[in-house]
């Protein structure tokens, strides 16, 4: 069940879905690509043509939204086997995408590999590289072992603080993921992080294109994007993702 590429999926409530897209370009440097879908929900953040696209946007019809992953593999139905071997469910089959829900609750796509390889490069300082699953403390255990079962080849290992647990990708993958154990029993959710070289550089100019500052972390600052979304800026190098050292 190797996996080739990892996409983080933007999810945002349809009557805000337009601000998502032109907010997530202005902080990543991209372009939209065409909406896709029936009711034209799904789109691409482009980078140049020397690169591969590792962030899209989604607009979802009920709830806040969040955030979720894809995995791009070369057998979807292997991996969503696998999958439901460790405890997840099919949301829904499409063939060629299957939807998934891990035993915690949170949504994932096993999609084709389609020859995806490099990923896009760090923007003013900053790069979309995480997903962050937030996960109450009854599941956070059965939530890590499940996540490390799924990806072997990705690197698990406890985080930086107790409450995280960190999946690094094997070099090449765009998209890293962290568990974030939380201090109260909720539904699991999911948010995106970017590493930033200058958290209050980043900030400042996040909140010029409309994101609003919502706490102050450790080592991040927790952001709310125009269509009311949140997310985390971070205090990580963008090009390795790891902390500085020191």
């Amino acid at each position: 069940m190797t996996t080739r590429w990892t996409y983080a999926f933007v999810d945002r409530p349809v009557p805000l879905f337009a601000q998502a897209c032109d907010f997530w370009v202005g902080v990543t440097g991209t372009r939209l690509s065409e909406f896709r879908g029936e009711r034209r929900e799904f789109v691409t953040l482009l980078t140049s043509e020397r690169t591969d696209a590792c962030v899209k946007i989604q607009a979802v019809a009920s709830g806040p939204g969040g955030a979720h992953l894809d995995f791009c593999v070369d057998d979807v139905r292997e991996f969503a086997k696998g999958a439901q071997a460790l405890g997840a469910h099919v949301v829904a089959d499409h063939g060629t995408l299957v939807v998934l829900r891990s035993p915690a609750g949170l949504l994932f796509c096993a999609d084709p590999w389609r020859g995806q390889s490099s990923r896009p490069p760090v923007f003013r300082g900053s790069r979309p590289d995480q997903v962050c699953l937030d996960v109450p403390p009854s599941l956070y255990e059965a939530e890590v072992a499940f996540w490390s079962a799924l990806l072997p080849e990705w690197e698990s290992r406890p985080g930086a603080l107790p409450e995280f647990h960190v999946l690094v990708p094997p070099p090449g993958l765009p998209v890293r993921i962290l568990l974030q154990r939380l201090e109260e029993e909720r539904p699991a959710s999911a948010h995106l992080d970017l590493a930033c070289a200058d958290i209050g550089a980043a900030r400042a100019e996040h909140e010029r294109l409309g994101a609003e500052f919502v706490a102050e972390g450790g080592s991040w600052t927790v952001m709310r994007d125009p269509a009311g979304g949140l997310y985390c800026l971070t205090g990580r190098d963008p090009e390795t993702g790891g902390l500085p050292s020191g």
